[in-house]
């Protein structure tokens, strides 16, 4: 059985339930780290280092003192929302939780390697990742799982010893965007997909979805390109692909920051409107393309969520409530399409969540 996470359907959350986000760290720092605590005062220190302490009024829920930390699989944008979720949930667990946010500047899984090496060897009690090569990181995720609780968030790692997922079903919302495509060619054409990496779980998954979804219509898939989160090369692509393959009517970015490379490179060959594009989650230039036509659609996640329950879930079953881990091992946090009939209903949520 799947579950459906409850908590978006509770008030407090609901608003910003299906609002993604991110700090970029495009600097020269290799990672960025944010460390929450809860305490009776409210204050934030930035340090030299690129490391933010955060102190915030919350109560105590939680009874042993834990140190947890989230951690994602590179620097986009996405990931400011779920990082309010992380400070939400340590207010809520009080002072005895510490948590560190860690953003790998290269979104390397390498890096990655790097950074839970440096969490173990700080003794933490509990790790939220997004892998990025799952395959070839369930030894290093395996050897973690040893010495401290590991699930995972955003991106799963199923065949690993990872207590749980908290996270989008990603194949459920490939056959959403895949739904999007077959309305925008309802006789069929050539598409072609952009994502950062095929070896991360969750582009497998919203590809896979997108290829069930077409199946049996005149949709062909032409081409998936990669482009390592470099998001140079990854207008680059867009633009190589226009001009390689002109009989191309829809384009299809998997991950956040793809879609706003797409749309740039599309508006370069003066294609807007030609050339369909469907995407992932909300970046600004996103949004605004689908409010200036340029964007037809997106389906966005609720990053807030992956943050906030990653942590509460850690420090539950750290308290020796093991109930937050379904059958399934997979908690699935809703997904929704955002197209020009809700885009602006949904920039306000997303500007007062941000705020």
């Amino acid at each position: 059985m799947k579950l459906v996470s409850g908590l978006a359907l509770t008030s407090c959350l609901f608003a910003g339930a299906f609002l993604p986000g991110c700090s970029s760290n495009g600097g020269s720092s290799n990672e960025t780290s944010t460390t929450t605590t809860a305490s009776s005062t409210n204050s934030t220190t930035t340090t030299a280092t690129n490391t933010t302490t955060t102190t915030a009024a919350g109560g105590g829920a939680s009874k042993k003192a834990l140190k947890l930390a989230f951690v994602t699989n590179n620097a986009s944008d996405f990931w400011t929302i779920a990082r309010k979720g992380t400070e939400k949930a340590g207010q809520e667990l009080g002072p005895n939780v510490q948590i560190q946010f860690k953003i790998p500047g290269t979104g390397t899984a390498d890096e990655q390697k790097k950074i839970v090496d440096d969490l173990l060897v700080q003794n933490f009690d509990g790790i939220a990742i997004s892998p990025k090569d799952a395959a070839n990181q369930t030894d290093m995720l395996n050897n973690a799982a040893k010495k401290a609780l590991v699930i995972c968030q955003d991106s799963d790692a199923p065949k690993s010893n990872r207590a749980f997922y908290v996270g989008t079903d990603n194949h459920a919302a490939g056959l959403m965007a895949g739904g999007e495509i077959k309305r925008l060619l309802p006789n069929g054409g050539k598409i072609m997909c952009f994502v950062g990496s095929l070896d991360a779980q969750n582009a497998k998954d919203r590809l896979q979805g997108i290829k069930d979804a077409i199946k049996g219509t005149k949709i062909e898939i032409v081409d998936t390109r990669t482009d390592e989160t470099d998001h140079t090369k990854a207008k680059s692509n867009v633009a190589t692909a226009l001009i390689k393959n002109p009989d191309v009517t829809c384009m299809v970015g998997l991950w956040s920051y793809n879609g706003p490379a797409i749309l740039s490179a599309v508006k370069d060959a003066n294609k807007i409107g030609k050339v369909k594009i469907v995407c992932f989650d909300e970046e600004p230039d996103t949004l605004a393309g689908i409010k200036s036509g340029g964007v037809e659609s997106t389906v966005v996640q609720a990053p807030f969520q992956f943050g906030y329950e990653a942590i509460i879930d850690m420090a539950k079953y750290l308290n020796g409530d093991k109930s937050v881990v379904p059958p399934s091992k997979q908690k699935f946090v809703p997904t929704k399409v955002i197209n020009k009939s809700n885009v602006d209903q949904f920039s306000a949520e997303l500007a007062k969540l941000r705020a």
